[in-house]
């Protein structure tokens, strides 16, 4: 640009100059007026289109050079754009089926191919068929065709010129995604970049959906272990309590020992209405909305603890209410945490109506200095939190339950009490 500004001013100008020299040392001795002024007009006529010639030229040269620039900036934004919204898919964690999809669509429109196919390896070993893009009747699910590489899932002369790039785990490949068209053409390192780019993507999706499933199992298989180690300490125990004393009221009838018999009795009927108590609870917790966001305001920490705590009251005749302040307190919650603290809010009142002897329950939410702080006070007949604990008391089993759940979302769970002073527990996690 720098040559061509100054090539338009000195040259036509050196022209001139000489055109004019010419004209004052030659032309005017030479030839006479008019016709050396003509002859004059006509070099510098010849001069200026040859000048706009070579001008034009050169500006036709850098307005294709400028359009292709522009071209090469429109499709590498256009990767750009894709890769951004499988990054957002991914990330949303859509179905994985949707996502896999619409990376063998990206790939065909970005690459201009006329088929785009997408390989995955199955467990055992072979591979299949997971994603395509391109007109009907172009691909083989089966893998049959005559070709050794991903074509061998593309009919004949759908792909005669093709790329594909692997999916990776780790050092693992786990597939491929390939473009291919029948007409001649080639493929340049860009194009390459834009395919593995799209590959890279997809392998994070696959791994992220594993990753999902394997998550949802895992938490799937503690809360089984968790329901089946609840239902072995209370469900499973009074079971056993109410065969013992059912055996001891049969003896004491057999001797004619009634007024003995009937003692038992009532003391099995407490244990009856005791576990039935205890299958309520656990019904009404499993019913219990967990988790969420302020988008969702019924299973926000504050209104799913008011929930909760209502229906608990109903069915245990303890007076229970609920104090949170400020408005939306732990909003900001991310709902594992949410889920656990109302678990762990729920296991604590279950403590409260098993042994703590008490008539009001008060839990209060707070949230300050990004911390919430969940209290759980009642009015019962307290413990000595430093006692040696029995097999079978609260201590023992529902402060570790406790425990094990707040140190799970990284929150602290304390207890202070006195015999007939009450109990207040407190769990503190942090807001973020």
């Amino acid at each position: 640009m720098t040559r061509l500004r100054w090539g338009a001013v000195l040259v036509p100008t050196a022209v001139v100059v000489t055109i004019e020299a010419l004209s004052d040392l030659v032309l005017d001795q030479a030839v006479p007026f008019p016709f050396d002024t003509i002859f004059v007009g006509f070099v510098v006529l010849i001069a200026g289109l040859v000048m706009s010639a070579v001008a034009f030229r050169l500006v036709q040269r850098l307005e294709r050079q400028l359009r292709e620039r522009n071209a090469e900036l429109e499709a590498r934004a256009a990767t750009a754009r894709t890769l951004h919204a499988m990054t957002v898919a991914i990330t949303a964690v859509t179905d994985l089926h949707e996502v896999l999809g619409a990376t063998a669509i990206n790939a065909r429109t970005l690459l201009g191919a006329e088929v785009a196919w997408l390989i995955l390896a199955s467990p055992d070993g072979a591979d299949r068929l997971a994603a395509t893009s391109g007109p009907d009747g172009a691909f083989d699910p089966s893998g049959g065709q005559a070709d050794t590489d991903a074509r061998r899932f593309v009919r004949a002369g759908r792909a005669a010129v093709f790329l594909a790039a692997p999916l990776q785990r780790g050092a693992e490949t786990i597939g491929a995604l390939a473009v291919g068209t029948s007409a001649p053409r080639t493929y340049d390192v860009e194009d390459l970049e834009t395919l593995s780019s799209l590959a890279n993507q997809t392998a994070i999706a696959i791994e992220n959906d594993r990753l999902q499933r394997e998550l949802r199992a895992l938490a799937v298989s503690s809360e089984r272990e968790r329901i089946a180690r609840e239902m072995h300490d209370g469900l499973a125990q009074v079971l056993g309590y109410v065969n013992t004393k059912s055996q001891a009221v049969e003896a004491l009838l057999e001797r004619g020992q009634v007024p003995e018999a009937r003692s038992q009795m009532a003391e099995l009927a407490s244990a009856a209405r005791s576990i039935y108590v205890d299958v309520r609870e656990a019904i009404l917790g499993l019913s219990t909305p967990l988790g969420g966001t302020a988008a969702t305001p019924e299973s926000t920490l504050a209104t799913a603890l008011t929930a909760y705590a209502r229906r608990f009251g109903e069915a245990s005749k303890l007076a229970v209410s609920v104090e949170a302040a400020p408005a939306g307190v732990g909003d900001a919650l991310r709902p594992e945490v949410v889920a656990n603290l109302m678990k762990i809010v729920q296991e604590a009142l279950t403590n409260v109506r098993k042994h703590a002897v008490a008539q009001r329950v008060v839990v209060r939410v707070a949230e300050e200095q990004g911390v919430v702080t969940v209290t759980v006070e009642d009015d019962g007949q307290g413990f000595d939190p430093a006692g040696d604990p029995s097999p079978s008391d609260w201590p023992h089993f529902g402060r570790e339950t406790i425990r094990q759940r707040a140190e799970a979302i990284g929150a602290t769970a304390t207890w202070d009490s006195a015999p007939g002073h009450g109990t207040r527990f407190r769990v503190v996690v942090p807001a973020a």
